[in-house]
């Protein structure tokens, strides 16, 4: 396709939209961003270029067709816009708000200018859709009969339930929570996704057949070999929830908590649900101090200044990346470069290179952190962490919080009674059909990727939901991407 202003790139620059003022914004729990209006994101749209090979397809773990609708934006065709976005995603009102655009990293422009607003773009148009009536329910015209268990609600499972009911299948999604959205609903704090955001897609999916279930830990409520008798297939899409722990002395102070034990209250208590004071992880008044420099200790540091924290300090074990792209890591790869989220505008600071070596208190609560700093050197070929000789500090702490990643799924429960193969990293094994060592037993999402991006979840569950298909009919009509 030859796009419609073939010499937009030179005639526009790139503009992002606004973020509501600081002050405003950490009184609530709304979404940071301000509306961009139409007129201004059709430009952004006009600097998609002809570029011949479009490397954003490569980018992008969907393999969104953006050049495609990044022209029809321009020509302001939405709803054929929105046809094309949803022939490879499911959920773009998500990835739109917190995908971290690989896409963009990939485009051809972006190789001495600044890339397309491929984000901005993608979110626009889910969003004129959703306003105007168009996204709607697509059922099934014919019923195959068969029946599906998905286990875990998160992008992974959501994207397989609603391809495999559309494919004819009755679906049934088990959620262990009490509501639907996995780390969608419970681990990305509300000013990053207003949760009718979820809400308003699960009714579409509820009118394509899609039953789901809460409150239903498989595993423990039920055991997971139950749903082997009862369902024709099973989609273990639980997520890879097992986090890395902080093993220094003093670990067991009060005070000190995994990230996903603190966000997820926040986020319940915002959704209306009753949670007492005493089981109720707070920062209001205290010193925090946030170890992991990644996008989930971004989340907390957001939650902490929201609730009132007094000082909020984010370590991270490794060095500050660079402004810019380092040689080593060239267009198109995803650049590890020095970035900025709208929690760390609001405030808080961020330390690098920076190693906890004990944790001390008294009375059985939390009052120090006792690091040191670290460098890394060449030996032999490979960087090695050293300790810097007399860089050690204390630092005053009312309230740990480990964001330091995840080591895989769970393992006691449902994979134990399953016996499904593993791999050596303690993620669930899947061949290329995505199924496990177990027959008829399929696997989606970070539970077989290891933690990863929500596009890459939907990319996972969307190729589950086809080898699934396969599986229960001998052939399959659901796309690959």
């Amino acid at each position: 396709m030859l796009v419609a202003k073939i010499t937009g790139f030179m005639e526009f620059k790139r503009e992002n939209p606004s973020r509501r003022p600081v002050a405003e914004r950490v009184t609530d729990w709304l979404e940071v961003y301000e509306e961009f209006p139409d007129e201004r994101l059709q430009k952004q749209a006009a600097r998609c270029m002809d570029c011949g090979i479009p490397f954003c397809h490569q980018g992008c773990p969907v393999g969104n067709i953006i050049p495609d609708w990044n022209d029809l934006v321009y020509r302001d065709k939405w709803r054929d816009a929105m046809d094309r976005l949803h022939a490879t995603n499911n959920f773009p009102e998500f990835t739109g708000r917190l995908c971290p655009a690989p896409c963009e990293a990939a485009c051809v422009l972006g190789i001495n200018n600044d890339p397309v607003t491929i984000k901005q773009i993608e979110l626009t148009i889910v969003e004129h859709a959703f306003e105007r009536g168009w996204i709607k329910p697509e059922p099934a015209e014919v019923r195959t009969g068969k029946n599906v268990a998905v286990i875990g609600s998160g992008p992974a499972g959501l994207a397989a339930a609603q391809q495999l009911a559309r494919a004819g299948h009755d679906v049934t999604v088990f959620e262990r929570e009490s509501r639907i959205g996995g780390l969608l609903r419970y681990g990305i704090p509300d000013f990053k996704m207003e949760k009718r955001i979820i809400d308003r897609r699960l009714a579409q999916m509820e009118g394509e057949g899609v039953v789901f279930k809460t409150g239903v830990h498989i595993g423990v409520d039920i055991d997971a070999r139950e749903l082997l008798a009862k369902f024709d297939a099973v989609l273990l899409s639980g997520g890879a929830a097992y986090p890395r722990n902080l093993d220094v002395p003093g670990r067991e102070l009060e005070g000190v908590h995994y990230a996903m034990d603190y966000l997820p209250l926040q986020n319940k208590r915002n959704a209306g649900d009753e949670i007492p004071d005493e089981e109720f992880i707070s920062a209001e008044g205290k010193r925090v101090i946030i170890l992991g420099g990644g996008d989930t200790g971004a989340d907390c540091l957001g939650t902490a200044l929201r609730q009132g924290a007094s000082e909020v300090v984010q370590f991270e074990i490794l060095a500050k990346p660079s402004a810019t792209r380092p040689p080593e890591n060239p267009w198109p790869t995803y650049p590890t470069i020095y970035r900025v989220s709208s929690a760390h505008e609001e405030g808080g600071t961020r330390e690098y290179t920076v190693m906890t070596k004990s944790l001390s208190g008294e009375n059985g609560k939390l009052e120090k952190l006792h690091a040191v700093h670290v460098e890394f050197v060449n030996e032999d070929g490979r960087q090695v962490m050293r300790e810097v000789p007399g860089s050690e500090f204390s630092e005053d702490v009312q309230l740990l919080l480990l964001a330091m990643g995840f080591l895989g799924p769970e393992k006691p429960g449902m994979l134990e009674q399953l016996g499904v193969e593993l791999t050596e990293r303690g993620n669930v094994r899947a061949d290329e059909n995505k199924m496990t060592s177990v027959p008829g037993v399929f696997t989606a999402g970070d539970m077989t990727r290891g933690q990863s991006l929500i596009v890459w979840a939907i990319n996972e569950g969307r190729a589950a939901a086809r080898g699934i298909d396969k599986y229960l009919m001998g052939e399959t009509l659901l796309p690959i991407n």
